[in-house]
């Protein structure tokens, strides 16, 4: 009898042990969702995963990453969102403001790490860069702010611009901002600017039709998944309309697209993961600013302007990052 309460109590005093031991070796799992597919997404993937690599993490032994694509198929975001807060991780990132939104509605507990976002305090994920104040932080992108900046290069490019249609999508968070920056500084640049609503992907052709109808001059895409999944066939449309566009992602001109002036969408991605790591160490989502971004890339492509009769300035080209012949 003595010697089984000795046993008992010695195992009852390694009890918290045992546990601390299993919560120390804890693999810790988070989830990364995207609205298009991952091939879309694959440079932006595997800069994330390299920040994970660079902060000291071997994916699927120090971290377990369950990923989500929603595939070009935007109804299905919620469903992805619900999936991975259902599998109680310890953080989700997220791979643009609409997919933000998604995970937000699903959880206002689990740490969200946007990738990068358009606007975040306009789109209502938090209540300042400085101080997030919630469960969500990450990278901006400031697309609103560099509306101006990509007409003065659309300036530049096309001396005679007078007419820039803007295509977007009405419902994707931040697009509206977006687009009032870009009304305001196509009027101090003398432009008329005007909207067209792509709300799928049917709309594009319509919508290149309108732009060559009402006498556009040039292109300007705002931030959406469409048209990082339609980004192709958006290039296609604009060579055969001879429309010169400027979009925010240089993977569209690396399909054909014109030109691209954004912040470096891979860059911000790796930054995340710093994000991620922080977080995974026991600091709040509410006292981590929100990461403005430092490194911006032009990329120019030029057998797309060659294929509509463009020459590009001189000048424009000693300023490019990337050149794509």
């Amino acid at each position: 009898m003595f010697r089984t309460t000795v046993v008992c109590l010695l195992l009852t005093a390694l009890l918290p042990t045992v546990a601390e031991a299993q919560q120390a070796n804890k693999v810790p799992r988070i989830g990364y969702v995207g609205a298009v597919s991952s091939a879309a997404n694959l440079a932006r993937v595997e800069a994330f995963r390299q920040g994970l690599r660079d902060a000291g993490y071997i994916e699927g032994q120090d971290i377990i990453v369950e990923y989500r694509f929603a595939q070009g198929k935007f109804d299905r975001l919620p469903a992805l969102a619900a999936e991975l807060v259902g599998l109680q991780l310890e953080a989700i990132v997220t791979g643009g403001a609409s997919v933000t939104h998604r995970v937000k509605q699903a959880t206002n507990t689990i740490p969200i790490v946007m990738t990068n976002d358009n606007d975040p305090i306009g789109n209502g994920f938090v209540t300042s860069l400085a101080r997030p104040g919630g469960n969500i932080t990450g990278l901006a992108t400031l697309t609103a702010d560099l509306s101006g900046k990509r007409l003065e290069l659309l300036k530049e490019i096309i001396p005679r611009l007078s007419r820039v249609a803007v295509l977007g999508t009405s419902s994707e968070p931040g697009n509206a901002q977006t687009l009032k920056e870009a009304e305001l500084a196509g009027a101090a640049l003398n432009l008329e600017v005007r909207y067209i609503d792509v709300l799928d992907r049917r709309d594009i052709e319509v919508a290149f039709r309108t732009a060559t109808k009402e006498r556009a001059d040039a292109v300007f895409l705002l931030t959406g998944p469409i048209f990082v999944s339609q980004r192709t066939q958006i290039a296609r449309f604009a060579v055969k309309s001879r429309l010169p566009t400027i979009s925010y992602r240089p993977d569209f001109v690396e399909d054909g697209g014109l030109v691209s002036y954004a912040p470096s969408l891979t860059h911000l991605s790796r930054r995340a993961a710093t994000y991620v790591d922080k977080i995974l160490k026991g600091t709040k989502p509410a006292d981590l600013p929100v990461e403005q971004p430092t490194k911006f890339e032009l990329v120019i492509n030029l057998k797309t302007a060659k294929q509509i009769g463009l020459t590009i300035p001189p000048n424009v080209l000693a300023r490019a990052d990337r050149v794509i012949r």
